[in-house]
């Protein structure tokens, strides 16, 4: 699965750290998120769209191969 969470902390000039701390995870998680060694839960993707004002599928996508 590709994400666009690094892209879109950078539209709202926001640090992992304040994205973790706005969806309650660990910045460790958002680095890991963002470089694809973690899939996020279904809440904490949901949460993350939420927080940038976008639908899950436009932050997270799918590819052929998940």
């Amino acid at each position: 699965m590709k994400n666009n969470v690094k892209v879109e902390r950078a539209i709202k000039n926001i640090t992992q750290q304040e994205l973790a701390e706005a969806v309650g995870v660990s910045r460790q998680t958002i680095n890991f998120i963002e470089t694809g060694r973690y899939m996020p839960s279904t809440v904490v993707a949901l949460k993350i769209a939420r927080y940038f004002g976008k639908h899950a599928d436009e932050v997270f996508v799918l590819e052929e191969d998940d």
